[in-house]
């Protein structure tokens, strides 16, 4: 059994009749960059306050380091903690609000010496210690927000959605930071996000979020290419999944892709297919099918071309370098191939993967 940093069990919250977190269990292990990912309103913020402490349970365990802190005070929980919100104190200089927390608790000078010299090395914000909030840029900013997250000394952190609202450049920077903050303090760090491309960027473990629980819990590999639930696969991953209805009759799925023959792990009829956009691809072949070009979105290293197949919107990706693919895209009217063995079968009611594509028909 991995070495744990953190084990919730059971955690449940409701307002009034409205449940927001259900049951929900998950294991953050030592030395592991855990990402939880779900849609908003699927309660992330309401996770991190019980994990914190600043919200009551009405049920389970939140444990640390094999002690159960659910009934403990927020400060006595021992969990370093990084907002999403820079929340700098605008009076202080960038050292005295790195040590503000560790103030609080009554740490020590040389304490407070070594935090402070330990986290602005790690998040190169040496030369800032003196400066005052309103000197600084957005980036520099979240990095002495985080920095004053870390320089408590603990075995677990956690990270609410801390690069929200920072440009694409300033994330991308931040992003290489925290992985190698994680890699050189060897602690357990639980970042939670609804962004599909920072859990992508940033996880080791990924847990998925949907409607108050972890629906699933492993590796970034395992997670992303065997989705458990149409949750899950539409939670990782940028763009979404394709998600299309058809029927199913004995081991063939026939939707407006035509029809797949496919591998079931259960007696489910009434089904869908999932099928991420990576797992087309432009050009005729076996089980291509003709399509119209709608918009082409621009993402950097890929496009994101969006098309439509018998009144089905869909969405598949292309590198910016597969000259023969985009010169095709130009007439507007292409074919279209998919990979049987992306298609994955989920049950219509319950959300969950039943079964997966395995050849054309």
């Amino acid at each position: 059994m991995a070495d744990l940093a953190l084990d919730v069990k059971g955690l449940s919250k409701s307002y009034g009749n409205k449940v927001v977190l259900d049951n929900l269990s998950f294991t953050a292990a030592t030395n592991d960059f855990s990402v939880i990912c779900g849609k908003p309103g699927n309660g992330k913020s309401v996770l991190v306050r019980t994990i914190m402490g600043l919200e009551t349970v009405d049920a389970g365990s939140i444990i640390v380091r094999g002690k159960d802190v659910a009934k403990v005070s927020a400060g006595e929980r021992n969990i370093g903690y990084v907002p999403q919100s820079f929340a700098l104190y605008p009076h202080y200089s960038v050292q005295e609000n790195i040590e503000y927390p560790l103030t609080l608790s009554k740490a020590t000078a040389a304490t407070k010496k070594e935090a402070v010299e330990r986290v602005a090395e790690l998040l190169r914000i040496k030369d800032l210690l003196g400066k005052k909030p309103e000197q600084l840029s957005g980036g520099q900013k979240q990095r002495v927000a985080i920095a004053r997250g870390l320089a408590k000394t603990t075995d677990v952190y956690v990270l609410d959605d801390p690069l929200v609202g920072l440009d694409f450049k300033l994330r991308e920077r931040l992003i290489d930071d925290l992985r190698k903050t994680q890699e050189e303090l060897k602690v357990s760090f639980v970042y939670l996000t609804s962004d599909a491309l920072e859990a992508l960027s940033l996880a080791r473990t990924v847990m998925i979020l949907a409607q108050g629980k972890i629906v699933q819990q492993d590796s970034l590999d395992v997670v992303y290419d065997l989705p458990n639930s149409i949750a899950s696969m539409n939670s990782l991953g940028f763009p979404e999944a394709n998600i299309l209805p058809g029927e199913l009759s004995g081991t063939i799925f026939t939707s407006v892709l035509g029809s797949t023959k496919v591998k079931m792990d259960s007696n489910a009829t009434n089904v869908v297919a999932g099928i991420r956009p990576e797992g087309f691809f432009i050009g005729s072949g076996a089980g291509s099918i003709d399509a119209k070009v709608g918009l082409l979105e621009n993402l950097g290293s890929e496009f994101a071309v969006y098309f439509n197949i018998k009144n089905s919107d869909l969405v598949t990706v292309i590198s910016r370098t597969d000259n023969e693919s985009l010169a095709k895209l130009k007439s507007k009217n292409v074919s279209i191939s998919y990979k049987p063995d992306a298609v994955v079968i989920f049950d219509a009611q319950s959300g969950k993967r039943v079964g997966q594509g395995v050849s054309h028909v």
